[in-house]
């Protein structure tokens, strides 16, 4: 019988030995690479901290205490720790879990959480809730209360967020217990000076004699009349490995190591001394990302999420990694663009934060280290680096998870909108992400930005489009500009895509070049990829209505020469987005029309609905939400007749049958 399955709750890691731990840790990590070698998901990250976790949870709680995650793509060993081990066989889909905290799933999990630097500040307010509730841990007098351990990598440390949190956690007197995951990576390298002051506190840190320099640290550390009594009822071992001159001293926290964070007695002797510290206190753990797996190992960046994969080893060759065969993605084609693009002009720059391969810009590092730069963890500070470079007379590219975009939003109003300042930004994972789920959609970027004066937003549908658009903003002088894009392959279907002119849409159906000659029954605007699908949507709908699909190309500003000719026709149009239908694309033409002084009640919208959409592939987002081909088609079908398509879909709904697309091509009455 295997070790764990004998774990039903954490508290069952109390009665097993530390050989029996280690010989979990073993079992997690076997089932971790079983099961993302056959579908991905996050790999390094969780073979490194599984340790830890198990050492956190024996030590604490957490059905009582609380654990606050960082980012959360280290979740795995946790989840598989607290009775979910038996839906990780379908994790990061619908049917399953998701791949990071999620507390519909459990009470040990306390926010869904995704993005980095979060941890420190939710930890400070969840420690001053219990203060104001009386629910803290109180030495000799709340011994049962509540205590507070935030988890953060060493790469999220750097974020503004993560410092206004030490910052504030400074100040507290109770308990707080920040475990610091240093494993010298973020998804990629981690970038910076705080960076390289861990790498040096790892190659020159050695535990020192603490009456030699214990008492004297704390008699400098702001706060330390606070810390003197907490190092009275330290251990011997913790007090040995207080760090002097530690950088976190200056906030007021006490740190302790660096220590081995795959040696789990050690873990758990300073763990269970730390516990009891009824101040804030920081535990620097020392990790290998992708331990017990030496390809992930030897190379964590490829290994942070990688495809599905097989590994292959033979006594002369090596190990050799097979990864899932997969077309060409919007993101290898966005890093060849952009290399293009430095080529020919000289004064393009790049920047990234923390995702130079997530983002494709690690070709742009590899070709232009001059030029290109990744900050780190740090989305404000891009933006408004690249808004300094702007204003310098360069030609800056920011390349940015949609989803990540919302944190430098501040500095895309002040500083580059505001000043007039022509920064462009590439938002990669725009849109439904997949397996990722709500933490990484990027569904409110066209919503955030089309608010922007003078911000001019664009999408691209494929590689040829792709090129042309940021062929359009690097020439592009007059403000802020961005381009979409999604986490997917790249249809070519629609072959070379003419350059892109200030808000003009393209027409993907030539049979329609001329709307008196040839008018059609329903007019698609799509922005974006979900082009692609209409593309299959009027094929399946041929002999029933006439279709004409444009590229839209701009949600601001909109083709309102193209609205007019339509809406003058009465030829009823839909919108189609991978973006929240609230403020988006279909806003923007609703606007539009009713600006241009016409009824704007033959526009109909579709795009993401206004609920969350949880994880699973993102081609099963995509028909969940009916941006697939059978979804657009029956939203063709309600453009075209939307009272009878209405009445249709009330009568399927009542009888508990899916609706099929309305295809009766009776003109609506009124």
């Amino acid at each position: 019988m295997s070790l764990l399955s004998q774990i039903k709750t954490p508290r069952d890691l109390r009665t097993m030995s530390i050989a029996q731990l280690e010989d979990l840790a073993g079992e997690i990590r076997a089932v971790i690479i079983d099961k993302v070698s056959r579908s991905g998901g996050h790999l390094a990250p969780n073979l490194g901290v599984v340790e830890l976790t198990i050492a956190m949870h024996r030590v604490f709680d957490f059905a009582h205490d609380r654990l606050l995650f960082d980012v959360g793509h280290q979740c795995y060993p946790h989840k598989i720790l607290t009775g979910r081990l038996d839906k990780f066989e379908m994790l990061r889909t619908s049917a399953g879990i998701s791949g990071f905290p999620e507390p519909s799933e459990s009470e040990y999990d306390l926010f869904r959480v995704g993005h980095a630097g979060t941890a420190i500040s939710t930890a400070v307010g969840m420690a001053r809730g219990d203060e104001l509730m009386k629910t803290s841990y109180l030495p000799g007098v709340r011994p049962d209360g509540k205590r507070v351990v935030s988890l953060i990598g060493d790469a999220s440390i750097v974020n503004g967020v993560a410092m206004e949190g030490l910052n504030n956690a400074g100040t507290l007197k109770r308990q707080m217990l920040v475990v610091l995951n240093d494993n010298g990576m973020s998804i990629s390298k981690p970038q910076g000076a705080m960076a390289q002051y861990f790498d040096r506190v790892r190659v020159s840190h050695t535990y020192s004699d603490f009456k030699k320099g214990a008492k004297e640290l704390l008699r400098h550390v702001p706060g330390g009349d606070y810390l003197k009594e907490a190092y009275h009822r330290m251990g011997e071992m913790t007090k040995a490995a207080i760090a002097e001159e530690s950088w976190f001293e200056q906030f007021g926290l006490l740190t302790v190591g660096p220590i081995d964070g795959h040696d789990l007695p050690t873990l758990i002797e300073f763990l269970t001394e730390a516990q009891d510290i009824d101040r804030p206190m920081v535990l620097h753990v020392k990790t290998t990302k992708g331990k017990g797996l030496d390809i992930a190992e030897q190379d964590a960046t490829k290994f942070h999420s990688p495809k599905a994969f097989r590994v292959e080893r033979d006594e002369q060759l090596g190990c050799r990694v097979e990864m899932k065969a997969s077309g060409r993605s919007f993101t290898a084609a966005f890093g060849d663009a952009l290399v293009d693009l430095m080529e020919r002009d000289e004064r393009v720059v790049t920047a990234t934060a923390a995702m130079a391969d997530g983002t494709g810009v690690i070709r742009a590092i590899e070709s232009f280290s001059d030029r290109s730069f990744d900050t780190g963890i740090c989305e404000s500070h891009a933006m408004d680096m690249m808004a300094g470079m702007a204003k310098c007379g360069l030609k800056p590219f920011f390349a940015v998870y949609s989803t990540f975009l919302q944190r430098a939003f501040d500095q895309a109003f002040q500083e580059s909108a505001l000043q007039g300042l022509p920064v462009r930004l590439c938002l990669d994972r725009a849109g439904l992400v997949g397996g990722d789920g709500a933490v990484h959609h990027g569904f409110c970027d066209i919503a955030i930005l089309r608010t922007l004066p003078d911000a001019v937003l664009t999408a691209a549908i494929d590689e040829a489009s792709l090129r042309a658009s940021l062929e359009f903003m690097r020439t592009w002088e007059g403000g802020l500009s961005s381009v979409r894009y999604p986490r997917d392959n790249i249809d070519e279907r629609f072959g070379e895509a003419p350059p892109f002119g200030l808000g003009k849409a393209r027409l993907l159906t030539p049979e329609f070049a001329d709307l008196d000659t040839n008018t059609p029954d329903v007019a698609i605007l799509a922005f974006g990829t979900p082009a692609v699908a209409a593309s299959d949507a009027i094929d399946m709908l041929r002999n029933e209505y006439k279709v004409a699909l444009y590229d839209a190309r701009f949600a601001k500003p909109v083709d309102s020469t193209l609205l007019r000719e339509l809406l003058e026709r009465s030829i009823p149009i839909l919108t189609l987005e991978d973006h929240s239908i609230i403020g988006g694309f279909g806003s923007a033409v609703l606007e539009a029309a009713q600006d241009l002084g016409f009824d704007a009640s033959r526009v109909v919208r579709h795009g993401i609905p206004d609920h969350w959409i949880i994880q699973d592939s993102r081609a099963e987002q995509l028909k969940q939400v009916g941006l697939d081909a059978d979804g657009i088609a029956r939203m063709i079908c309600h453009a075209y007749a939307p009272k009878e398509h209405a009445m249709f879909v009330a009568k399927a709904m009542e009888s508990h049958h899916e609706p099929k697309p309305f295809t009766d091509n009776t003109p609506a009455q009124g």
